[in-house]
C-alpha cells in the first residue's frame, strides 16, 4: 500500500508501530513522532472531514483516527503514567518508601466514613470529634473534605486514627472515590431502621473498588423500628458477612445521637487494621501524600489540607501539589494549632502555595524551588491541553455550515467558581453527568476557587456563559460589570439547588418535542359542490370539537385516505364560526382537497409541546 500523498508530498506511512501521545496532543506533536510536516497532517485531517489546526489540542478519538489513516497504532498515555514519567525525568520516585524493612515504622490507619445521605454519617463524625459539625453546614450536608485525628485505647495501648471527611450524597461520587483512594479502611454507616439503600450500595462499591477493608456501623439502634439483624442479612447479599455469622467483617451497633458504642467502633477499626493491613511507612524521607481539600483564604491565600502518606513534612520544605507549588510557611493541625512537622497519616493545613490545587492531587517535597516550579508548570500545561481537547466538538466539514445554520448544536456554557476545589470538582462532575438528550451539550469553560472576578465576567461575555458562584460572591467591580453587560451570575450555597436549576436550563434549550392531541371527529352526512370553494362537507360532530385552522385527516372505511389537511372554513348554517361542538351539525371546507364522500370521517388534531420529564 502506498504512502498517502498530500499536494504531491509523500507522507511517511507506518507499519503498525506504536506512537505514544499524551492527552490533548496536537498534530504538531504527532508530526514530530513520525518526522512529518504538521501542515501535511492538517491536510490529511481535512481529507478525513475534520478541520483541525496544527497546534490545536485534539481529542483522543481524533488522534486515533489520524493514526489509523497513517497506519500507526496510537497509544494515549494515561494521566498517572504521564505524571510518573514526568517525575522520573527529575529522578523522583513517587509512591514508594525509601530504604528497606528496617526503615518502616507503624502508622495510624486512615479511615473514610461512607453511607446514605441521611443515615447519620455526619452525626457519627460529630460524635467522634465531640464537636458540632452539623450546625455549620448549608442544607444539612457535608460540603467540604476535611481531615482530623482522634485517639482511642485498645488493649491498654493508646492508638490514633485519622479520619477523612468526605461528602455523603451521590452527587459527589468523584470526591467520594478520591476519598477512598487515600483510605486504608472504610466505615460504612447504615441506619438500623432504614436498612441498605441505593447510596449505601454505591458507597460499598467505591470501597470495594479501592480494595479497602470495611467496618459496618449500624446506626440509630435507639430509634423505633431499628433492626440491626436485618441490616446484617441485607449486607450478606453484597459480600459483607458479619463475624458472628462466620464472616470477616466487623459490625458494630451504635447510636451516634446518644454517643453509644463509639469506642467499640474505633476499637473495631484498629483491630481490622491490625488483622488485615500492614500499615507502615518511612518517616525519614522527603514527604509525599495527597491533597484532601483546598481553598482560597482571604487572609492567608491558597491553603490546602494534605495527608502525609510517607516521610515527614516540615516547615520550610519546598513542595509541589498538583499544579501548585510553594514553600511551607506554616502548618496547622485539625484543632487550629501550629505544628512544626507532620509524620505519616497526619493531616495538616498547609500555607504557602502559589495557587489552589485540586482535591485528590498528590504532593511531594523536592530539594529546590526551581524543580517544584518546573513540575507544576508541566502539570498545568498538560491539564490545559487535556481540557482543550475535551472541548473540541467533532463536526465534519460537510455538515458544519448546515449544523450551525439549523441550530442543531445547542450548548449551555458555564463558568464555575467555588470556595473549595473539592466542591467545585463535585459540582462540575455532577453537571456533566446530567442526562438531557444528545442534541444539547453542557460545557464548563472554566472552573476555579475564589470569588467571581472581572476576568470571569469577560470570559462569560465572550462565550454567552452563565457564571455559577458556589459559596462565593462577585469581587470588586465584577458585580457591576455583570449587571452592566447582562451576564447571568447565579449564587448557590447548596449543591443540589445548583444542579436542579442547571438541569432545568438545559431542558429549556432542548428542541421541543410535540405530541398529537385529537380534538374531535366529524362524520360527513352530505357533500355540497361550490364553484368558488370546491366541495364542502356537511357534517355531524361525533366527538370533541372541530376548530377552524387545525390539522385534519380523512378516514374512509377505517383507512386514512389523506393526511395533513387543514380545516380552512367552518360554518353553522349561514354563519362563519371558529368551532363546532359535539352533537351539532355544520359545514367544513378542506381547502383544495375535494375527494370527500358521504360516511367519510374527518378527524381533527393539533400538535402540542410535550413537557420534558
Amino acid at each position: 500500500m502506498q504512502a498517502p500523498s498530500v499536494g504531491g508530498v509523500m507522507l511517511p506511512r507506518g507499519n503498525g508501530e506504536t506512537i505514544r501521545l499524551s492527552r490533548g496532543a496536537s498534530l504538531t506533536d504527532f508530526a514530530e513522532k513520525i518526522n512529518a510536516n504538521p501542515a501535511s497532517l492538517v491536510a490529511v485531517m481535512m481529507n478525513l472531514g475534520e478541520m483541525v489546526t496544527a497546534t490545536q489540542s485534539v481529542s483522543d478519538e481524533t488522534l486515533q483516527l489520524l493514526g489509523d489513516e497513517m497506519n500507526y497504532t496510537v497509544q494515549i498515555v494515561s494521566p498517572e503514567e504521564e505524571d510518573r514519567e514526568l517525575l522520573e525525568s527529575f529522578d523522583i520516585e513517587f509512591g514508594e518508601d525509601e530504604g528497606g524493612e528496617e526503615a518502616l515504622v507503624s502508622r495510624p490507619p486512615v479511615v473514610t466514613v461512607m453511607g446514605h445521605v441521611d443515615h447519620g454519617k455526619t452525626r457519627l463524625l460529630d460524635a467522634i470529634r465531640k464537636t458540632n459539625v452539623i450546625a455549620g453546614e448549608a442544607g444539612g450536608i457535608t460540603q467540604h473534605i476535611g481531615a482530623y485525628q482522634v485517639g482511642t485505647e485498645v488493649n491498654g495501648e493508646e492508638r490514633r486514627i485519622t479520619f477523612i471527611d468526605t461528602p455523603g450524597h451521590e452527587a459527589f461520587t468523584a470526591m467520594r472515590a478520591r476519598g477512598a483512594k487515600s483510605t486504608d479502611i472504610a466505615i460504612l454507616v447504615v441506619a438500623a431502621n432504614d436498612g441498605v439503600m441505593p447510596q449505601t450500595i454505591e458507597a460499598l462499591n467505591h470501597a470495594k473498588a479501592a480494595g479497602v477493608p470495611i467496618v459496618v456501623a449500624v446506626n440509630k439502634i435507639d430509634v423505633e423500628g431499628a433492626d440491626p439483624t436485618k441490616v446484617r442479612g441485607q449486607l450478606t447479599e453484597f459480600g459483607l458477612v458479619a463475624e458472628e455469622y462466620g464472616g470477616d467483617t466487623m459490625f458494630v451497633d451504635i447510636s451516634a445521637k446518644q454517643g453509644l458504642h463509639i469506642d467499640s467502633l474505633l476499637e473495631a477499626v484498629v483491630l481490622t487494621a491490625d488483622a488485615s493491613l500492614d500499615l507502615r511507612a518511612n518517616p525519614n524521607q522527603d514527604a509525599q501524600g495527597i491533597a484532601i481539600e483546598s481553598h482560597l483564604d482571604r487572609g492567608r491565600g491558597a491553603v490546602s489540607t494534605v495527608l502525609v502518606q510517607r516521610g515527614t513534612l516540615r516547615i520550610g520544605d519546598t513542595m509541589v501539589v498538583g499544579d501548585a507549588y510553594g514553600r511551607v510557611r506554616a502548618m496547622l493541625d485539625d484543632k487550629g494549632n501550629n505544628v512544626e512537622e507532620a509524620t505519616p497519616s497526619t493531616p495538616v493545613l498547609v500555607l504557602g502555595l502559589t495557587n489552589v490545587p485540586g482535591a485528590g492531587d498528590n504532593f511531594l517535597v523536592v530539594d529546590e524551588d526551581r524543580t517544584a516550579r518546573q513540575i507544576a508548570e508541566k502539570r498545568a500545561a498538560r491539564e490545559r491541553n487535556a481540557a482543550f481537547a475535551k472541548r473540541v466538538r467533532r463536526v465534519s466539514l460537510e455538515d458544519l455550515d448546515k449544523v450551525l445554520k439549523a441550530g442543531l448544536v445547542q450548548e449551555l456554557n458555564l463558568i464555575i467558581k467555588g470556595d473549595a476545589s473539592g466542591a467545585v470538582e463535585a459540582l462540575e462532575s455532577s453537571l456533566l453527568q446530567l442526562d438531557v438528550g444528545e442534541e444539547v451539550d453542557i460545557r464548563v469553560l472554566h472552573r476555579g476557587v475564589g470569588a467571581v472576578t472581572e476576568s470571569d465576567i469577560d470570559l462569560a461575555m465572550g462565550s454567552d456563559a452563565i457564571v455559577i458562584g458556589y459559596n462565593v460572591r462577585a469581587a470588586g467591580r465584577a458585580a457591576q460589570m455583570a449587571e452592566r453587560e447582562g451576564v447571568d451570575v447565579r449564587y448557590y450555597s447548596v449543591i443540589y439547588q445548583a444542579i436542579e436549576e442547571i438541569e432545568a436550563a438545559l431542558k429549556g434549550l432542548l428542541k421541543p418535542e410535540y405530541e398529537e392531541v385529537e380534538l374531535g371527529t366529524a362524520e360527513i352526512r352530505e357533500v355540497f359542490r361550490s364553484s368558488k370553494l370546491g366541495n364542502i362537507a356537511g357534517v355531524l360532530i361525533r366527538s370533541g370539537e372541530v376548530k377552524r385552522n387545525t390539522k385534519a385527516r380523512l378516514i374512509r372505511d377505517g383507512k386514512v385516505i389523506a393526511e395533513n389537511l387543514n380545516i380552512e372554513g367552518l360554518r353553522r348554517f349561514k354563519d362563519d364560526v371558529t368551532e363546532i361542538r359535539e352533537g351539532f351539525e355544520g359545514g367544513i371546507n378542506l381547502g383544495n382537497f375535494n375527494d370527500i364522500k358521504i360516511d367519510d370521517v374527518i378527524a381533527t388534531y393539533e400538535m402540542r409541546e410535550k413537557p420534558r420529564a
